[in-house]
């Protein structure tokens, strides 16, 4: 066994003497030590409960023969850090948390390993720690959070409180409104209850192959989660037995699956981000072009708050699940690789055997989909010459193509502010640069701008473009990730108030409608920035972080591009 490096042999004795302080027994030095890699914190209502969580899980194992080490990472809650500067950390959270578990893994020897993540960035983060280790693991996530309710009866989530905020300021909605939707929304633990990022990426797990069926939609307090959380124990010891490893199920055609899968069911934009830094982890190249062969080939057959207010995660789960999903496009010949292994010992078309739709409302057929093509796209021009992404199954389809007249801001809180006074007008393209992974630093959401526009009733009226990125919450034309960002020197950073822009989804395109000559004249008189943050550690990342179509993954100078 991999930990017999600590635990056998004379010169190990030190190491074995630690170990009994830790509470390990002379009959468990025989047995393999199963990391643990918890995502608790009393902060994040998608965490709080894994405490006892890992409890549990830690039992189960112990019971099936092997000695369970916890270890945590940090987690940052993104709706909590929103609209603020705690946003920045979130993205290089992401980096932190691979490093720790990628630390912990290597330092201590683990045999095998199981994550539990459960928000943003936390399962991404761990996805890489896992791939750079490569032991065998499994991903047991904690379950989304059950929908909230209106004062009408109707279903509520996290966003519909982001967007009450905008209803009040157009008068919509009443502050006494608003406080007991606030009070109504989030009932329960668990990641937000919407395809928000954190759903997105857990339900990806499964058709990524490293998380069991039924760990992206079974709701945290169903009690099928003790089910699968046995599933999970007693499946570690099989891939510890049979020696499967995170590199052998990351592949290019299990990406491809992954991507398949959030196109299908209009997932996060910021799963791009994610699985391009994971591709670098698993070892491979993944061109972001590839988002939009898939797009063109997959149908979005299911759709889920915010790109459908009446449909939650749960609804999903009831529906069939992911296995629905997949065993659904798996019907369009050549587009999920069935044969791709998983962590259950079999592959993705073994899984999804029979996994038919249970509610053809929530997942469709496809030969009734909601849009023939996926539900993410990337836009190329001369804004974003190296790509922007937007999620196309939360636009409306006669926003599809957009002219405006671009309004700008250096920052997030410029354009706040802007809305507040409720200087955006219908027409505009608003333009909110110097927010991506160097410039920001840490490239934070804009949910707090897309929820007040859309809360505004400005969400058909008005277009919205960043290098920063949105949260799986957002809905409407937003386009996110484009690179080159700002500080980099970015075309985004040569648009004025004033200028005309066209986004055409159809034709992937998103162009600043001003000649080439213009366009020079002011890239020769931009100034590159400051960096923002000199010290700490955003102060390192701004100094290390590449650009979003590189999945903002940190690199040494000589090391970006390779």
């Amino acid at each position: 066994m991999r930990s017999d490096i600590i635990k056998k042999g004379l010169e190990r004795a030190g190491h074995r003497s630690l170990l009994r302080a830790a509470g390990v027994k002379e009959e468990d030095f025989g047995k393999p030590f199963i990391g643990i890699a918890n995502s608790y914190t009393d902060i994040v209502p998608g965490h709080v409960h894994l405490s006892k969580y890992a409890a549990d899980l830690k039992d189960m194992i112990r019971e099936l023969g092997g000695v369970p080490f916890e270890f945590n990472t940090i987690a940052v809650d993104d709706g909590i850090a929103m609209g603020h500067a705690g946003m920045r950390y979130s993205l290089p959270s992401r980096e932190l948390i691979a490093d720790a578990v990628e630390t912990m893994a290597m330092a201590h020897c683990f045999d095998a390993m199981i994550c539990i993540p459960n928000c943003d960035k936390i399962t991404p983060g761990m996805i890489m720690g896992a791939l750079r280790v490569n032991i065998p693991t499994v991903f047991l996530t904690g379950g989304p959070m059950m929908a909230g309710k209106k004062a009408d009866g109707s279903a509520a989530d996290l966003i519909s409180v982001f967007e009450g905020v905008g209803k009040v300021q157009s008068g919509e909605m009443t502050e006494k409104e608003l406080a007991a939707l606030e009070g109504s929304a989030c009932p329960t633990c668990g990641s937000c209850s919407g395809m928000f990022t954190a759903n997105s990426m857990n339900c990806l797990l499964e058709a990524i192959g490293l998380g069991l069926p039924g760990n992206g939609t079974i709701p945290a307090v169903d009690p099928r989660r003790k089910d699968l959380m046995r599933r999970a124990a007693e499946q570690i010891f099989e891939v510890l037995k049979r020696d499967i490893k995170p590199r052998d199920l990351v592949t290019k055609e299990s990406l491809d699956n992954a991507y398949v899968l959030d196109m299908a069911m209009g997932g996060s934009t910021n799963t791009v981000l994610h699985g391009l830094a994971i591709a670098q982890e698993a070892g491979f190249s993944y061109p972001l072009e590839r988002l939009n062969e898939l797009s063109a080939l997959t149908p979005c057959i299911c759709k889920v708050a915010p790109s459908v207010p009446d449909v939650h995660i749960q609804n999903v789960d009831a529906a069939g699940g992911i296995s629905a999903i997949l065993k659904e496009v798996s019907k369009k010949p050549g587009l999920l690789n069935l044969n791709a292994m998983t962590v259950t010992g079999k592959t993705l078309g073994e899984n999804i055997a029979g996994q038919d739709s249970k509610d053809l409302k929530v997942i469709r057929t496809i030969e009734n989909p909601y849009t023939v093509d996926g539900g993410l796209a990337v836009l190329t021009g001369n804004i974003a010459p190296n790509g922007g992404v937007v999620k196309s199954a939360g636009v409306d389809a006669s926003c599809f193509v957009f002219e405006g007249e671009a309004i700008v801001f250096e920052s997030e809180n410029d354009c706040l502010a802007a809305l507040a006074m409720r200087k955006v007008k219908p027409g505009h393209v608003v333009v909110i640069r110097y927010e991506g992974p160097k410039g920001g630093p840490g490239m934070p959401e804009m949910l707090s701008p897309t929820s007040m526009i859309k809360g505004q009733g400005l969400g058909k009226q008005v277009a919205l473009i960043t290098d920063g990125r949105f949260s799986g919450g957002t809905a409407g034309l937003c386009i996110g990730h484009v690179s080159p960002e700002a500080a980099e020197g970015g075309p985004i950073g040569l648009i004025q108030t004033g200028d005309r822009i066209k986004i055409d989804i159809p034709s992937r395109t998103m162009n600043l409608l001003v000649d080439n000559a213009e366009l020079a004249k002011r890239k020769a008189a931009w100034v590159k920035p400051a960096y923002k943050i000199n010290k700490g550690w955003l102060g390192r990342y701004s100094r290390m972080v590449t650009s979003a179509n590189l999945g903002a993954v940190l690199a040494l100078p000589e090391e970006i591009g390779k």
